[in-house]
């Protein structure tokens, strides 16, 4: 990757890449304009508050649900 250029995949949910762009979108297929978004790139010593949120928010949607009884 060239100096001044960020890149992350798109393929997957979990890069959450959709939190850091605009509400703009091409016309033809309604992506995101990923191309023109602007980021700041920081040194980081662990997650973040908000990547820590999720990732327990995730973790919680994953949980399998306890057995029901069946109605007699």
């Amino acid at each position: 990757v060239a100096p001044g250029v960020v890149y992350t995949t798109f393929h997957h949910p979990g890069t959450q890449a959709n939190v850091i762009t605009t509400d703009f979108s091409d016309w033809a297929t309604n992506c995101p304009e990923y191309k023109v978004t602007a980021v700041q790139v920081a040194l980081s010593n662990g997650p973040s508050d908000w990547q820590q949120e999720y990732e327990e928010q995730a973790r919680q949607a994953r949980r399998i649900a306890p057995a029901m009884e069946a109605a007699e």
